[in-house]
């Protein structure tokens, strides 16, 4: 048994007499290099006019929310009444959302706009929320109120931002709900 073992040794060793030749590994030739980077046709480009995703598990207008203790005793804010039509009487509409796992602290910003309400521009802000979230948390929420009031029926756009600040990097996405009369 022991002069097998030797063999074996002296083998993978080289030093039997027998030259030993390594199998030669295949090399890339000259490719050109968009071979290498992601195509054009492979990539969805990102729509900051959709809900906003990646950071966000889910994320839903309500008319109200509840705070819940979940398995790991976190609190969990969940919503009440999930709907993106609401009544001109409705006091507050929230927006209620989950995260992914984050490592830092960060402040999620919603910021209110008129999309198509009679009377008021689309470009002016009307309100405007900001929750800070933690590094233990994975929900929150933003609660937007008339900017008069009542609500005006019409449709409205909720911009989502996430950062310490609003700026042009800070957009995720938007939500939008609608105020219609009782009857509609």
């Amino acid at each position: 048994m022991l002069g097998f073992l030797i063999a074996l040794y002296l083998v993978f060793c080289g030093l039997t007499g027998i030259p030993a030749q390594a199998a030669e590994l295949p090399i890339t030739k000259n490719l050109p290099i968009p071979d290498f980077q992601n195509r054009s046709q492979d990539t969805m480009p990102y729509d900051f006019d959709a809900p906003p995703q990646g950071l966000f598990l889910s994320m839903t207008m309500a008319e109200g929310f509840d705070e819940e203790l979940d398995f790991r005793r976190t609190h969990e804010i969940v919503p009440v009444k999930p709907t993106d039509r609401f009544r001109p009487d409705t006091p507050t509409v929230f927006i209620v959302f989950h995260l992914h796992q984050h490592y830092q602290g960060f402040q999620v910003f919603g910021r209110l706009f008129p999309e198509t309400v009679p009377g008021l521009d689309p470009a002016v802000m009307i309100g405007q929320d900001a929750m800070h979230i933690a590094l233990e948390d994975e929900s929150g929420y933003l609660a937007l109120t008339p900017p008069q009031p009542r609500w005006q029926p019409g449709r409205y756009k909720v911009e989502i931002h996430v950062g310490e600040e609003i700026n042009a990097m800070s957009l995720m996405g938007a939500m939008r709900f609608t105020i219609a009369e009782a009857g509609q």
